[in-house]
């Protein structure tokens, strides 16, 4: 019998469910990755995330061969080519099971719907596995046997569950056959041009690296620290979480191993905390599959009549609003594929209300751009900033950028880094340059006014209060 692992958001050795069973069947075992550059760009991947994801499956190829597990690239232009390609691909190797790692977007499980029937009609046994959270998707319900839609009573439920759990880890699987030569894909046919420099080094020992440099040096800071831009305050964890080269139960187990060496802890738990909002917004797009589909969380605010988008969206995406930590932190991601995580939420805001701009297309721009565009992630950030999303900002709180900027970078140096035109201003002058002086020449006035358009955006809120 053949064993074949189709590795999708999982490109790892260590703690991959689907992995591990392939390799208690025994030998052979082979592998596969499925490269789908039609999907890709419907689904918006930046060329960030596609340079990274490229990236490593050629890493993992290399360490699966170490294992004796050959790895298959095989190319399809969407996921409905996919099945047929992995179908051929199946027969060729005479594949007896098949095995994989759950996804939770609409396309992605209606194609494995259709994986599962057409792959038991053609004799294949298909296993599937809920290993993308550190909590199995669908695990944590209310008395009720209900999803949560509120983060609060969520995390606390999946705190009990895991430290009555304690689930551990899938080890890196021994040998199943001696050292292979590794495929691996030609990058040159991938348009690379628009991707900025890696942020982080590839390669699974490289995020585990990362990881553990993190836990043990900044860790206990981190709750201090993560909401200011200008300081390496954050674990940078993101692009190998969102493409699964780390898994949710690793970073889990991570902090909870520093947690239990006591000490200090405030920092590690507010950590832990963001793998819990992680696991919870996975869980939305799996109860709710409609946010996977362009729709509002709130049915409601789907009569919201938003703006038309125009110059002023295309200033927030350029970086040229004339709010300076705005526009800092859009230039930030166009030029390295990341935002710092307060910064997304100041620039969504923004985008949202005081442009009164569809949340929609702001989420589209992130993922177009982002090394860690992740659809759950990413949808459950721009629809809490937009009011609309589950457990989300009330409509009548509204971040004043400027505000946001004095208290989270106080000293003006994020600005400075990313907005040179305004870098001889003090740090008084930097966050609100229109108001006591010139603006420098070149930094363009402020293109909406930040006290009227949050009352104008308040005011549509709760005239859609008013109709219901």
């Amino acid at each position: 019998m053949t064993q074949l692992v189709w590795f999708r958001n999982d490109l790892r050795t260590a703690d991959n469910a689907a992995l591990t069973a392939a390799c208690k069947q025994g030998s052979p075992v082979r592998a596969c990755f499925v490269l789908t550059p039609g999907q890709w760009k419907e689904h918006v991947w930046s060329p960030a995330r596609i340079r990274f994801v490229v990236d490593h499956a050629n890493a993992l190829a290399r360490d699966l061969a170490k294992l004796g597990i050959p790895m298959d690239f095989l190319h399809a232009d969407r996921f409905d080519d996919s099945v047929d390609a992995l179908l051929a691909h199946c027969r060729e190797r005479q594949v007896d099971h098949l095995h994989f790692n759950e996804e939770y977007g609409i396309n992605e499980r209606r194609r494995d719907k259709v994986i599962h029937a057409r792959f038991v009609e053609a004799g294949v046994r298909v296993n599937k596995y809920r290993d993308q959270t550190a909590a199995p998707v669908g695990t944590i319900l209310t008395q009720q046997g209900e999803p949560y839609s509120v983060f609060t009573p969520f995390s606390r439920r999946w705190r009990q569950w895991m430290d009555d759990t304690m689930p551990t880890l899938f080890p890196v699987p021994d040998p199943v056959g001696r050292e292979l030569p590794a495929a691996q894909l030609a990058t040159s046919v991938f348009r690379y041009d628009e991707a900025p420099e890696p942020l982080v080094a590839i390669g699974e020992d490289a995020a585990h690296h990362r990881l553990e440099a993190f836990i043990n040096e900044r860790a206990v800071h981190y709750k201090k620290e993560r909401d200011f831009p200008a300081i390496d305050g954050t674990s940078q964890l993101s692009p190998y979480l969102a493409n699964g080269v780390l898994s949710g139960r690793q970073c889990w187990l991570a902090g909870q191993q520093a947690l239990s060496g006591g000490g200090e802890n405030e920092g590690l738990f507010t950590w832990v905390t963001e793998i819990a909002w992680r696991d919870f917004y996975i869980n939305i797009l799996f109860h709710f599959p409609r946010i996977s589909m362009h729709r509002a969380f709130k049915a409601e605010t789907e009569k919201l009549a938003w703006n038309t988008p125009g110059d002023h969206f295309e200033a927030w995406k350029e970086g040229r609003t004339g709010v300076p930590i705005v526009d800092a932190a859009m230039r930030q991601l166009n030029q390295t594929g990341w935002m710092h995580n307060r910064l997304r939420m100041i620039t969504a805001m923004f985008l949202t209300k005081n442009l009164f701009i569809d949340w929609r297309l702001g989420e589209a721009y992130f993922m177009s751009k982002l090394v860690d565009g992740f659809l759950a992630s990413n949808n459950g950030g721009w629809q809490w900033s937009a009011s609309t999303g589950t457990d989300a900002a009330p409509y009548f709180r509204v971040f004043n950028p400027a505000t946001q900027s004095e208290r989270f970078d106080p000293n003006g140096d994020f600005i400075r880094h990313f907005v040179p035109e305004l870098a001889k201003l003090d740090k008084k002058r930097i966050h609100q340059p229109w108001v006591g002086g010139v603006i420098p020449h070149g930094y363009p006035r402020p293109i909406v006014d930040l006290k009227e358009s949050r009352k104008a955006a308040i005011a549509k809120f709760q005239d859609l209060r008013d109709q219901d």
